[in-house]
């Protein structure tokens, strides 16, 4: 099924896909699968361009709306016609949430449902979708989590690929859940540390917040009583090229003079509560550890490796801010996230996940591929980025410490640009 419309010199097909949820079992229970391919105007005939595959970072993240053509989009669609892959779970594809899940069952149920939701599965439900368009071959764009699935994609399936670009997203293909987030705790250390060396006054600020939730009581716009914990995922803003500067706003406006006395302003909660927020995203805390699971169960890696970096302990009196690491307690509070409290323990515990990647393979490849490699990115570690770039043959790498790890927000045309141009064939 798929129905077309043509808006702001772009040309928009939005097609449906009834896909295996195993694809171990084609003739098992069925998911739908979204995806939305995207061409210019500009073209006489775009169905003449070659395809490109976007793949979203996340996990639980679905693909960009897009109402114009602009940054690395408005680049590609230059020489190909573009899909947009809602992963499954995200967006129009099949959604799991507290809305959803509980239609498979208790939570063991719910967690055995989710363990086909991993980069193997996306993978595979790229490759029916380039059968059922009858493509012959295509090119991919990674972002962050896309790039694990673009590695993915190489180890199981490179004679479908022409070339790979990667964004932010090269992830070690060795290391354990534990190993990485020990590099990433470091990254952000370093980067709290930047941080709070350009605006002395916010980490001022900080302290006082997390000493006035020690003697009052704040609660989020949805009812949500305020921690340090929550607080400290505002440094998800950290891991933004020009968006790490939006945070200084947030913590000079913290607090507002009222009848009561000074209090947190409902501008501060208001943006903590989007931070923390996963009523559109729940795989993103469901499924994050299980994005480095190859074997054991990761059991709250990030939980446990926090014993080792105590600056980021609640319990410090001015405790550094974390990042995309997810804890236990995301579940107890969060509305969107308290249902699904028991799922997330058991996908927490599971043993046996199977391999992501085939060292083997990877180490014999043959697909072009360049890689935006970012040397102070605090999500996905740099030297691990490297190791797996000397891993995989003909990979090619462009390190800059320009970008953070969103820097195709920012710069997104021009970044496009330069890794489909390392990856042509040299003259």
């Amino acid at each position: 099924m798929s129905t077309t419309h043509v808006f702001r010199e772009m040309n928009t097909t939005e097609h449906y896909f009834a896909l295996p949820l195993d694809h171990d079992r084609p003739e098992g229970e069925q998911l739908t699968v979204f995806a939305r391919e995207v061409s210019s105007t500009a073209h006489a005939d775009p169905t003449d361009l070659p395809w490109l595959l976007f793949l979203q970072g996340g996990p639980g993240g679905k693909a960009p709306r897009p109402a114009s053509l602009t940054g690395w989009l408005a680049e590609a669609t230059k020489t190909f016609r573009v899909l947009l892959l809602d992963q499954r779970g995200t967006g129009l594809s099949s959604p799991a949430n507290r809305q959803s899940l509980p239609l498979r069952g208790d939570a063991a149920a719910q967690a055995s449902y989710l363990t086909h939701f991993r980069a193997d599965s996306i993978v595979r439900d790229a490759e029916a979708i380039r059968s059922a368009l009858g493509i012959g071959s295509w090119s991919t764009l990674g972002q962050s989590y896309g790039g694990f699935c673009t590695l993915t994609y190489l180890s199981m399936a490179p004679h479908a690929l022409d070339r790979c670009l990667v964004t932010g997203g090269l992830a070690s293909i060795t290391a354990d859940a534990q190993t990485v987030y020990r590099a990433t705790y470091a990254r952000m250390a370093e980067r709290n540390q930047e941080y709070f060396s350009w605006y002395p006054q916010d980490r001022e600020t900080l302290g006082g917040i997390v000493a006035h939730l020690g003697r009052t009581e704040e609660h989020l716009p949805n009812g949500r009583r305020l921690t340090v914990p929550l607080v400290q995922v505002l440094g998800q803003f950290l891991g933004g090229n020009s968006r790490v500067h939006s945070l200084h706003h947030v913590f000079e406006g913290a607090f507002i003079a009222t009848r009561g006395g000074k209090r947190l302003s409902d501008t501060f909660l208001a943006v903590v509560q989007d931070q923390v927020d996963r009523t559109t995203n729940p795989l993103y805390a469901l499924m994050h550890e299980s994005i480095y699971a190859q074997g054991p169960a990761t059991d709250w890696a990030a939980e446990r490796v926090l014993d080792e970096f105590p600056a980021f302990s609640p319990e410090a009196e001015v405790p550094l801010l974390t990042g995309e690491m997810v804890f236990r307690w995301y579940f107890d509070a969060d509305p969107a996230l308290r249902p699904l409290e028991e799922t997330a323990r058991i996908l927490a515990e599971h043993r046996g996940w199977g391999p992501l990647y085939d060292p083997e393979v990877l180490a014999r490849n043959t697909v072009p591929v360049a890689a935006a490699v970012y040397t102070h990115d605090v999500y996905v570690d740099r030297d691990l980025s490297l190791a797996t770039a000397e891993a995989v043959n003909g990979l090619m790498v462009w390190e800059t410490d320009d970008f953070h790890h969103d820097g195709i927000a920012d710069e997104g045309s021009m970044i496009f640009a330069k890794l489909l141009e390392m990856t042509k064939p040299a003259q």
